[in-house]
């Protein structure tokens, strides 16, 4: 058994696969997902898991150079903006130089067409989504 937070396999794997700036997409329980794209279904009901955990997880995993937010995020769902916020200045903290960018709701669901997967959390929390990229550790 893995002795790290990440213990989904499938999580795992798209983690150990990730490329310099190969994007992810976590997202709340509503964001349209496209055909092509590979679909990390987590939810189970409403809440979960929550969003804020999911980002925590794989973020103790996963090295970020880029996050992509709706612009929305920020006025609609302040808290949980605030949160992810703070997650991302932890890494920041950590020495990660990462680069923050807000665009419009509309282009960051044209946008997950380019993530190598969408992982779908229980969040029901409008605008809960964060697209990452994927950064390098040397």
């Amino acid at each position: 058994m893995k002795k790290t937070a990440l213990l989904n396999a499938e999580l795992s794997y798209l983690v150990a696969s990730l490329g310099h700036f190969d994007e992810i997409t976590i997202c709340d329980a509503g964001l349209p997902i496209p055909n092509e794209t590979q679909r990390i279904d987590l939810a189970l009901t409403h809440g979960v898991p929550a969003f804020i955990d999911t980002v925590r997880v794989i973020l103790s995993e996963m090295q970020i150079t880029g996050v992509l937010l709706a612009s929305e995020f920020k006025q609609v769902s302040p808290d949980l903006h605030r949160a992810l916020i703070e997650l991302v200045e932890q890494e920041k903290l950590a020495g990660s130089r990462i680069e923050l960018i807000y665009i419009s709701h509309e282009a960051f669901k044209e946008r997950t067409s380019n993530s190598k997967a969408v992982v779908r959390t229980g969040e029901c929390t409008p605008y809960a989504n964060v697209i990452f990229q994927s950064g390098v550790v040397f």
